[in-house]
Formats: C-alpha cells, sequence, structure tokens
C-alpha cells in the first residue's frame, strides 16, 4: 500500500463512551433519569435531531443550539483529557510513517474533538490529511469520503488501505477497491460476524500487526 486511511472514534481510539456518558451527565445533571429507551433512539440520530428531540421530550427551557453547544463542550472535554488510543496503535502509525506510507483520516468526527484528542496522545501533525464527512455531505455508507481522502493523499484508491470498525465503513470504501482491515470495539460486538465477512483482515488490536 501507499497510503493507510484511518477512522478515528473506535478504529484509533476507544472514545466510544463519550456520548452515552454526556448524554447521563447532561440529564443528570437535570434531576431527569436516563433510560434505556432514551439512549437507544439518540443513537440514530444526527446532532441537530437529536437536541431538538431532548428538548421536546423532557421540555427543556435550553434551545436547541445551546443544548449542542453543552453536550460538544462535554465530549470535548472527555477527548482532550481521558480518550486513549487503543493498545499498540501509536506505534503502529509511527512504524507505517517511518516506512513511507501516507496517512490520512477520514472521521465523521470534527476538528474541535479530534484535535485536542490528537495532541493529548501525541499524534498531532503526524497525519498527511485529516478529512471530515462533513466536507463531502454524505455518512460513512457512501465511499466518497475515503475517495475524498484519497484524492488529498495523491493516490489511487487502489493504493489504500482503509482501518475502520463500523461496518458500513468497511463495505462503501471496499466498494470503492481499496483494501479493508477491520479494527475490533466493543460497541460493534453486536455485528461481529458480519464485520469480519466484510473486512480483507479483522484485528483484536494493533498489537497483532506489530
Amino acid at each position: 500500500m501507499k497510503a493507510a486511511i484511518f477512522d478515528f472514534d473506535g478504529t484509533l481510539v476507544d472514545s466510544m463512551y463519550v456520548w452515552k456518558k454526556v448524554d447521563v451527565d447532561f440529564l443528570t445533571k437535570r434531576g431527569i433519569p436516563v433510560t434505556d429507551e432514551y439512549t437507544d433512539k439518540m443513537r440514530s440520530m444526527f446532532f441537530e435531531t437529536a437536541a431538538a428531540y431532548t428538548k421536546k421530550v423532557y421540555d427543556l427551557p435550553d434551545s436547541t443550539d445551546e443544548i449542542m453547544q453543552e453536550w460538544l463542550d462535554m465530549a470535548h472535554y472527555e477527548y482532550a483529557n481521558n480518550v486513549r488510543l487503543k493498545p499498540g496503535a501509536e506505534e503502529y502509525i509511527r512504524r507505517l510513517k517511518g516506512e513511507g506510507i501516507l496517512l490520512g483520516m477520514a472521521t465523521s468526527n470534527n476538528p474541535y474533538l479530534l484535535m485536542p484528542c490528537l495532541e493529548n496522545n501525541g499524534l498531532d501533525g503526524i497525519f498527511d490529511v485529516i478529512c471530515y464527512t462533513s466536507e463531502v455531505g454524505m455518512n460513512k455508507s457512501n465511499p466518497e469520503i475515503y475517495l475524498y481522502t484519497a484524492r488529498k493523499l495523491g493516490v489511487e484508491p487502489e493504493d489504500c488501505t482503509v482501518y475502520e470498525d463500523i461496518i458500513e465503513g468497511l463495505r462503501s470504501s471496499s466498494s470503492a477497491g481499496m483494501k479493508t482491515v477491520a479494527v475490533y470495539d466493543p460497541s460493534n460486538e453486536a455485528y461481529l460476524n458480519e464485520i469480519k465477512d466484510a473486512a480483507d483482515i479483522f484485528i483484536n488490536s494493533y498489537d497483532e500487526f506489530i
């Protein structure tokens, strides 16, 4: 391969706990019990839709924008201070860099959360390009974010290997002609067999490569 394209959440870092923690802390602060029904609904919603739903269902005086900003600030604290790389990730990435492999990131996250997390984990500046789904206007069920990242790196899709933890990303990047590595994350346990089938390689940890 000439380029390695990494997803961020659940692939490079153990961050999938953050938004559930935000839900719990946000509601607990207001004396509202957290239900499984609420957290399940939140998982499938876009950010603004989730804020509007939360405001409506709990009759909150906060505006939708205020709710979203509070959520972002709570998540920012976690990403900047507590979110850590998956075991072996830093050594593996530095090894690729040392071998002259171009490093890209294709993520649904945003710079406000991602950049301080990279800095706190000693990886700021190591990626040649960082691309966001917001730049292409499509989620990871569409391969455009991976193709966009490849174009920014200046390489052909067939020369890229994509590292992902979600089935949608593995399938779409594979459909674009890229090689795929599935990285285990507990949040996707229910889809583990499908994830293994969709990927060229499955790893439980980057230590397996090292």
